[in-house]
């Protein structure tokens, strides 16, 4: 409703996260990212390819640089999760 407040209330959350007083905000909560799934695994078979990790990162802005992901690879919606979780980690501590 007030982004701007929401928006001060994320940056002081990065501030105390760098100062380690604090955990970094995640603007995309545990359903968001169980949704971004169920998109991408279209047939319901409960694992996406490496492509569309790569894809769904780079839509979030998140890096892929160090993925090291075998084509034949299938990754489950818990892999998923974990994944965009570091990401998101590594994107604020940056």
């Amino acid at each position: 409703e007030r982004p701007r407040e929401f928006l001060i209330q994320v940056l002081e959350r990065v501030k105390a996260g760098r100062r380690a007083e604090g955990e970094y905000p995640f603007l995309m909560d545990e359903a968001n990212v169980e949704a971004m799934f169920s998109l991408l695994d279209v047939l319901g078979q409960g694992s996406i390819r490496p492509a569309q990790y790569r894809e769904a990162l780079k839509t979030l802005g998140l890096s892929t640089e160090d993925l090291e992901l075998e084509d034949d690879v299938e990754i489950t919606l818990h892999e998923f999760k974990e994944g965009m979780k570091k990401k998101m980690l590594e994107s604020w501590s940056v």
